[in-house]
């Protein structure tokens, strides 16, 4: 078997098994962010965390395969390591900048609903007030 092949193989096992281990490791984590911005809406958290990992998905995927390509031929052993080193360091980079864009997303997220929760004022209004009579916009009353 051309050992060209053999790097083609082992590079879509390594790379998908990282992906898979990545995305399942983002989803089971993400999702207790995900419960606390949605005020605690589980199916919801549920739902966009799934969506999460399909986009993580097919961007990881999609860029495994695209980088799948080899321009020199493999002929020996050392070769071989060589091409996997390059090619499963860069997977593992963009899979390190992926995982880092989603827990910054998440953050940001977690941030403007803690924000949000912040300015609704902790008692509820209890009555109402009537405005002033000739109402705030009129004029003073004479005096004399």
């Amino acid at each position: 078997m051309d050992l060209t092949v053999v790097a083609y193989i082992v590079y879509l096992l390594i790379s998908v098994a990282l992906t898979v281990w990545v995305a399942r490791t983002l989803s089971r984590n993400g999702r207790i962010f995900l419960a606390d911005v949605l005020h605690g809406n589980e199916r919801l958290a549920e739902a966009v965390n799934h969506l999460l990992v399909v986009g993580f998905y097919l961007v990881n995927f999609g860029f495994v395969a695209l980088y799948l390509s080899q321009d020199e031929a493999v002929l020996d052993a050392r070769a071989l390591f060589e091409a996997l080193s390059v090619k499963l360091g860069v997977v593992l980079l963009v899979l390190g900048v992926m995982h880092l864009g989603n827990v910054y997303v998440l953050n940001k997220i977690r941030r403007r609903g803690v924000m949000e929760r912040e300015q609704v004022p902790p008692v509820g209004p209890q009555g109402w007030t009537a405005p002033p009579k000739g109402g705030p916009w009129a004029p003073p009353a004479p005096q004399g």
